[in-house]
């Protein structure tokens, strides 16, 4: 991962960090490294990541890491105060969101939240010339679609989720949603 590749995400986790409570379980999608659980080592009670760019299981004494994707990598019947999808949300294909809404409520406990970040839709040509010039790796960008910020409050809606929160940072290139189970 390139510096400024590091850079975006770190953003994205201080962002999300405001919405979990101390002692939270999270389970994060698209958790890459891990860096963001070894960033909140102390403040989380535990974390568990799936991410299908892994190649084998990762585990610490505070996380674990599974290769694949979600719901089917995740541990069965563990439940979570949190979950995570920072910069995944654009890469779901569109007849699989809905879908990703009932599972993602199926694994939170009552009241969990739901942290989103997903990007404004003209940062995919931002993104293209960073590429080019090799400033950035690693965005999978053949997998954006030209998701609208506007649809996650439409996937994540009753009787499953309520908004608790939106805002746009980064110059408005970057959209945070938080919803809670209801």
């Amino acid at each position: 991962m390139k510096l400024l590749d590091r850079y975006l995400q770190n953003v994205r986790i201080k962002q999300a960090k405001r919405f979990v409570r101390k002692n939270d379980s999270v389970l994060d999608i698209g958790s890459v490294d891990g860096v963001m659980f070894e960033q909140w080592r102390g403040y989380i009670s535990k974390g568990i990541g799936v991410d299908p760019t892994l190649e084998a299981k990762i585990s610490t004494e505070f996380y674990e890491l599974y290769p694949g994707y979600f719901p089917d990598a995740c541990p069965k019947g563990e439940l979570f105060n949190a979950i995570t999808l920072l910069a995944v949300l654009e890469h779901i294909p569109t007849a699989q969101q809905t879908q990703l809404a009932i599972d993602c409520y199926n694994y939170l406990l009552p009241k969990g939240r739901l942290i989103i970040t997903v990007p404004s839709p003209q940062v995919d040509q931002i993104l293209e010339v960073l590429l080019k010039l090799k400033l950035i790796e690693g965005m999978s960008l053949e997998e954006h679609y030209g998701y609208k910020p506007e649809d996650t409050e439409v996937i994540f809606k009753a009787p499953y989720f309520k908004l608790l929160h939106k805002e746009r940072f980064q110059l408005g290139l970057n959209n945070l949603f938080v919803f809670e189970k209801l």
